[in-house]
């Protein structure tokens, strides 16, 4: 959600020719968290299918 918006204000200052330096850096600061912790929420959420997989098959 709030990833959207950014990324909505962002793509608005680059039409308008207002992107700095310091927008750009402030964007790679928002994202290094998520790119941290994409690897873990990707591993949660394939051993929650396969547990739902293997206990509704019982």
């Amino acid at each position: 959600m709030f990833i959207e918006k950014r990324a909505d204000r962002r793509r608005k200052k680059e039409r308008e020719g207002s992107y700095t330096f310091w927008d750009f850096v402030f964007d790679v600061l928002l994202y290094i968290p998520e790119l941290i912790f994409l690897p873990f929420r990707l591993v949660f959420y394939l051993l929650r299918l396969l547990a739902r997989s293997i206990f509704d098959g019982i």
